[in-house]
């Protein structure tokens, strides 16, 4: 049999060989000496007994036996050859006994390199072996900025929890949200049953996965981190075989999307509609029935309010075409079964209205592709959902002029809810607005969901001439302030307030499931998600200045109004200033969508900071890690 077995795994290493000769690349393996940095510039650390993987094994530490094999690890060496017999003796004993003896390997950058033991590595991998035992010494280079260098310092931390090391991401932050989307705080070490479960699970989801890859060019762990994200990691764990395979198919174009450069399209305005064909799609559209979910009730939140105030235009808007219902108080912990609920309740569309609900919604979306699911969310990448938002940094900008123009002390407060995604672009946009209109203006920035924090004693303790609070009233809220306010001699006199119109926005949205414009978005985006991030020029936000706003001051907000509208003015263009120094430099670029929702840094004239999860209040701590702001601090 050695001598079968050998002529096997030439004909494998030659054809490797061949194929890497004709792409142009080295067709054998890959030579740690050189690869490393000048000796000084790594730290050698020594691991003891490592299971390694044999998908990880690159090359080996020196020159020596590296032409012997092709880069699969396969002999390329004459079957007539002293090399070939030991091969062939080697593969009989592995057959008969196993494999016994430890190899030696150095680590670098989570690939491994063989100092002893070329032969059985090729022999194990002939076997299609997962893994082989080595006493290894890691190669640890210095930190740097470049990507793939961050991503394995991340790696080495979750390393030192988890003993884990046959994973691998492609992005930044994927190591330390693996470690807790299996339950783990960020440095908890894992048990050996821990270590046993997650193999068993990831080498199932690897086979299934693996087996019908294609030409995505993710790895294997971006796509378990994102199937673990849908499913939820216990959920997974209690899959059956059969049903695995089912939801990785179902889930594939969640993988797709990951493997795409731009995965979101965002749509700034409604889409036009088709003429003829969207008319006679309307006619023949059924009744459709809608369900929105509210993680707090109509009295107790104003961001519920306004959503609820959307759920009855929508009623009047469409009285024999549409029938609404809503549920109200849904947590992260039973937002399921509002959904399948909503679902047995013969909903064609709901409406997801928090951030929190956003991987709730993608799992029904996937089990159930007969409904229409929209959760009420910015920076969420998922092509089974639909997610909108409104541009909320526009009125903040004509807000923010207000205040300035406004502020006889320069000093005005801002009090935002939570520091999340989109949030930071409103603070900045308020802050440049002020000052726009005053060079002098201070945006002293405070923060409702910290912990230990007085807002009201705060203000009374600065005494700024303005300060901007809520952007909506809640019914049953003994404070009564939303909007911009003017402190003077004590007493406090209302300036302007946003108003967030969200029944036009989902009036918009329903005519365009209506009148087919709704398929023409996803037939434009391909394989991209699709995020709504209407505007004023969808007339879905605007500002509403009371009567105590001076005249000339209103007619200034009104012209800038008009400019944003027509698409005559961007706020975020040019050379932008943060707290610390010049983030953007070009005086002719305007910061794109994908910019302005990432945002984590404040504008020059912001007094303050944004906060860490640490900071906030144990009730905001699971928004924030839904879509927070990660400062690294």
């Amino acid at each position: 049999m050695s001598i079968l077995d050998y002529e096997k795994a030439y004909k494998l290493g030659k054809k490797e060989y061949q194929q890497r000769m004709s792409h142009g690349e080295k067709p054998t393996l890959l030579v740690l000496d050189d690869i490393l940095p000048s000796k000084g510039s790594y730290a050698e650390v020594p691991l003891g007994l490592v299971q390694i993987p044999l998908e990880q094994i690159a090359g080996t530490k020196t020159n020596g036996r590296s032409n012997a094999f092709a880069r699969n690890f396969m002999p390329i060496l004459d079957q007539e050859s002293e090399f070939a017999q030991k091969w062939g003796a080697l593969s009989t004993a592995v057959e008969i006994n196993g494999l016994r003896d430890p190899i030696k390997a150095y680590e670098y950058m989570n690939k491994f390199y063989v100092e002893e033991g070329n032969k059985r590595v090729s022999v194990s991998k002939f076997f299609g072996g997962i893994s082989i035992p080595g006493n290894v010494t890691r190669l640890i280079p210095k930190p740097t900025e470049d990507t793939e260098n961050k991503i394995y310092y991340e790696f080495l931390d979750f390393y030192n929890a988890s003993n884990i090391n046959y994973i691998w991401f492609s992005k930044e932050g994927s190591f330390s949200k693996l470690q807790e989307l299996v339950g783990k705080e960020p440095d908890e070490i894992w048990s050996d049953d821990d270590r046993m479960d997650f193999y068993s699970i990831y080498y199932r989801f690897k086979k299934e996965y693996e087996s019908k890859k294609t030409d995505l060019t993710i790895t294997t762990g971006d796509a378990f981190l994102s199937f673990m994200e849908v499913h939820g990691y216990n959920n997974i764990c209690n899959f059956y075989s059969d049903e695995l395979k089912k939801m990785i198919e179902k889930t594939w174009e969640e993988f797709s999307l990951l493997d795409a450069d731009e995965n979101i399209e965002i749509m700034l305005a409604p889409t036009e509609k088709p003429s003829l064909l969207g008319k006679l799609h309307l006619f023949g559209t059924p009744k459709l029935k809608i369900a929105f979910l509210y993680e707090k009730t109509t009295h107790s939140s104003a961001w519920t309010y306004g959503h609820e105030l959307g759920r009855l235009h929508l009623e009047q808007a469409f009285s024999d075409e549409v029938e609404t219902i809503y549920y109200e108080n849904v947590t992260q912990e039973n937002v399921e079964n509002y959904i399948e609920k909503a679902v047995s309740e013969k909903c064609n569309i709901i409406f997801t209205t928090t951030p929190a609900f956003a991987q709730a919604s993608v799992k029904a979306a996937i089990d159930h592709p007969h409904v229409k699911v929209l959760n009420c969310s910015v920076n969420t990448s998922h092509r089974y959902i639909r997610t909108y938002y409104i541009r909320m940094h526009e009125v903040k900008f004509l807000m923010g002029a207000i205040a300035g123009a406004m502020a006889e002390n320069n000093k005005i407060t801002y009090i935002a809810d939570y520091p999340l995604y989109g949030t930071i672009a409103h603070i900045n946009a308020f802050a440049m607005g002020a000052k726009m209109i005053n060079p002098r203006a201070e945006i002293h920035l405070d923060w409702r969901c910290l912990k230990d924090n007085d807002v009201m004693e705060n203000l009374k303790k600065l005494s700024p001439s303005c300060f901007s609070t809520r952007d909506m009233l809640m019914p049953d809220d003994d404070v009564r302030y939303f909007g911009i306010y003017q402190m003077e001699n004590g007493q406090m006199r209302n300036l302007a307030m946003p108003l967030l119109h969200w029944g036009k926005f989902y009036e918009q949205l329903i005519r365009a499931i209506m009148d087919g414009s709704w398929n023409h978005d996803d037939s434009s985006s391909m394989h991209k998600a699709i995020n709504y991030w209407w505007g004023m020029s969808a007339g879905v936000i605007d500002v509403i200045c009371s009567r105590n706003l001076p005249i000339g001051t209103k007619r200034l907000i009104d012209l800038l109004k008009e400019t944003i509208m027509n698409e005559e003015f961007n706020l975020f263009k040019g050379v932008l200033y943060s707290q610390n120094g010049i983030v953007q430099p070009d005086p002719n670029h305007i910061l794109t969508p994908e910019e302005l929702i990432n945002m984590d840094w404040l504008a020059e004239n912001v007094i303050g900071h944004i906060p860490t999860k640490d900071e906030l209040l144990e009730s905001a701590i699971p928004v924030y890690l839904q879509q927070g702001i990660d400062t690294k601090g």
